[in-house]
């Protein structure tokens, strides 16, 4: 079982709005055969840690999926528990989307920069 996470998002307004008001999270599972699971956390932060997204999901074999959340909060942070046979070949990568739904640049996670591989 491995644990992903973003880490604390910040996503201050600007001029009073938020660069991001959703987040799309893609879950690719390249084995071919095997299955994999995935457990969504996304947590508001503020003073404490508040659970607003609490989601498992099972991704077939070569399936890519993908899940959109809002996330229209000062700051934010996502945990990814994967599991199953294909766990090692599940990547999952987090994109902030602005309000027209253009992605922002500064938050945009893929799983080769965090994890520092190879393919």
């Amino acid at each position: 079982m491995a644990v992903l996470s973003t880490g604390p998002i910040e996503n201050t307004p600007a001029g009073g709005v938020r660069p991001v008001q959703l987040v799309t999270v893609k879950i690719d599972n390249r084995d071919p055969v095997n299955i994999s699971t995935v457990l969504i956390q996304g947590y508001i932060l503020t003073t404490t840690r508040t659970l607003y997204v609490l989601e498992l999901i099972q991704v077939l074999p070569n399936q890519v999926l993908t899940k959109n959340y809002f996330a229209d909060f000062d700051e934010y942070q996502f945990v990814f528990t994967t599991g199953g046979a294909a766990e090692t070949s599940t990547q999952i990568s987090v994109w902030g989307k602005d309000a027209s739904g253009n992605l922002v640049a500064s938050q945009r996670l893929v799983s080769d920069e965090i994890l520092n591989q190879t393919i």
